[in-house]
């Protein structure tokens, strides 16, 4: 279409001022129609954010900085809801039954996007078609943690004490199916040993009999706060390398169990339908709130190792790719709900 302006001789715009002009007026519009489309993406008030899991635990941790840091971006309060209870599951069919417009989201796990979908025989949710990608917060590798008055110093002493008396040792975990739960039938698994698995309702209270001595090891992330004030002991990280939060606690490979490694993923999602824009705006305030190095350093003083940024799409084939590998990580630790 030829301009009005190039028709008329008698204009005093220049080919360059019109030029300019034009690209000024056709910014702002653009400016107006995000900023119009970023108002209207998410319905006003308070964001619900459902955590399947009780308060104090390592989710519960992950999910409340980033819903303080996301809301500080949003501009928009984001409350967590916790909904503890059946591996995470209750929380999850909570948030798969929401009303799809913004106004909730859920932290997924790689339980509650993964392991549950091998370990449950039936659920009232379908992980996949039942939800919408937000976006990836953080990963976490397990922490093998002792009471500070266990006569355990190293992974060895705990083996040779489990090789000497088959089912006398246990470990706790925050649930059947929970991260804890899958981690520690892995170790067993792989170490060759037999332990007996005592589940919780939840890791905080798997966390205090942990510490009271009633509870022989936990397998968990998120725990950094009960090392550093010495009430736990941490004897390896199921990771490849060292973590900087713990740079002297050795990595299992080099405690001398080789091949057992966990990566427990944290993520966002909404229910199914939840209207793109809306998944955008969520997805723009989780990219500002992990850029922020506060935000990582608190991520790395927990023991999570802070990633990229990822997009909407970007997240949501990351959170399929995985599942088979969570399947087969059930599979072949051989655990099931109980």
């Amino acid at each position: 279409m030829i301009s009005p302006f190039a028709l008329n001789p008698m204009h005093t715009l220049s080919r360059r001022g019109f030029t300019a002009l034009g690209l000024t007026v056709a910014l702002a519009a653009t400016a107006l129609h995000l900023t119009a489309t970023a108002q209207g993406a998410l319905p006003p008030g308070p964001i619900t954010m459902v955590v399947g899991w009780p308060a104090g635990g390592p989710s519960d941790n992950v999910a409340r900085l980033t819903a303080l840091r996301m809301s500080e971006a949003l501009g928009q309060t984001i409350v967590v809801d916790n909904k503890g209870g059946a591996g995470g599951n209750i929380g999850t069919d909570a948030a798969a039954r929401a009303k799809p417009d913004g106004s909730t989201i859920m932290l997924a796990t790689a339980t509650s996007h993964g392991l549950n979908s091998a370990l449950y025989a039936k659920l009232n949710h379908d992980p996949i078609k039942d939800f919408a990608p937000v976006g990836m917060i953080t990963t976490s590798p397990s922490v093998l943690l002792v009471p500070t008055n266990s006569p355990f110093r190293s992974v060895a002493d705990l083996l040779k004490a489990a090789k000497a008396e088959p089912g006398k040792l246990n470990y706790g975990s925050g649930g059947v199916g929970s991260s804890q739960h899958l981690a520690g039938a892995s170790f067993k698994r792989i170490a060759g040993v037999d332990i007996t698995h005592i589940p919780f309702k939840g890791t905080a209270p798997a966390m205090t009999d942990l510490m009271a001595g009633r509870v022989d090891f936990v397998l968990t992330t998120g725990a950094m706060s009960f090392i550093h004030s010495g009430k736990l002991r941490p004897l390896a990280v199921a990771a490849r390398q060292r973590l900087p939060a713990l740079p002297e606690v050795p990595t299992f490979e080099e405690a001398g169990v080789k091949g057992f490694y966990t990566d427990s993923w944290y993520g966002l999602v909404a229910p199914a339908g939840t209207p793109r824009p809306a998944l955008d705006k969520l997805n723009a305030a989780l990219a500002t709130a992990l850029r922020n190095p506060e935000v990582q350093k608190q991520f790395l003083d927990q023991g999570s190792l802070p990633v990229q940024p990822m997009g909407v799409d970007e997240f949501w084939k990351f959170v399929v790719a995985q599942m088979p590998a969570a399947a087969e990580q059930v599979r072949i630790s051989g655990a099931k709900a109980e």
